[in-house]
């Protein structure tokens, strides 16, 4: 590919980032998720009202879509970090803000998580503990989201390049996308503090 058409990643990132496969995935099945349960395409919601195997089918796809969009950015530029995180945050950007269903979409939080596994796959291993933790202590599945968002900067700045700072794209990037993370949980933080949001049940 031609590094000089570099100012293409960007809108590939975003159009990767954009494919709704929560929505696709339930609307395959004769129903639209934006009208269930919280409305969100996300995966959390998808399982909670299609199924676990179409929330993991959605947790699936919307983390491979980041990856895809970083893994392309990589190869295009010969490992460009400024391209990289660029493709990494338009992914996202594209998840959230889909033009295919009017600019309402997810959180963000697979496709963030599968952006940055090719990025610093240490980072994303402990967010994910951390995510574990916070569930299976509390139950709630976008507290734990929240708390992996907030994480997420110090995680990437601490085993990005160990005893290295890392690049400033790398810092402005990732602190970018938590930033949008956490704007997207702005009701579910409202009502975790009114102390009415829902609670995973883990026997179902």
């Amino acid at each position: 590919m031609n590094v000089n058409n570099s100012w293409l990643i960007p809108l590939i990132a975003y159009a990767l980032g954009s494919i709704p496969f929560g929505f696709l995935i339930v609307k395959a099945r004769g129903s639209d998720i934006r009208e269930t349960g919280s409305g969100n395409i996300g995966a959390a919601n998808v399982a909670r009202n299609a199924g676990a195997i179409a929330g993991v089918l959605t947790l699936l796809l919307d983390a491979a879509k980041g990856y895809a969009a970083v893994w392309i950015a990589a190869r295009w530029t010969h490992g460009d970090i400024r391209w990289i995180m660029a493709a990494a945050l338009a992914a996202v950007i594209g998840h959230m803000f889909p033009v295919w269903l009017g600019f309402k979409g997810g959180k963000g939080v697979a496709t963030g998580l599968g952006v940055f596994l090719p990025i610093c796959p240490e980072a994303v291993a402990a967010a994910v503990i951390l995510w574990i933790i916070t569930v299976a202590f509390w139950r709630y599945s976008s507290l734990g989201s929240i708390v992996a968002a907030v994480a997420m900067p110090v995680l990437v700045y601490v085993l990005y390049a160990p005893g290295h700072a890392p690049s400033p794209y790398v810092t402005v990037a990732t602190i970018l996308i938590s930033i949008l993370i956490l704007v997207k949980h702005r009701p579910n933080i409202e009502r975790l503090i009114a102390g009415t949001e829902n609670r995973l049940k883990f026997g179902r």
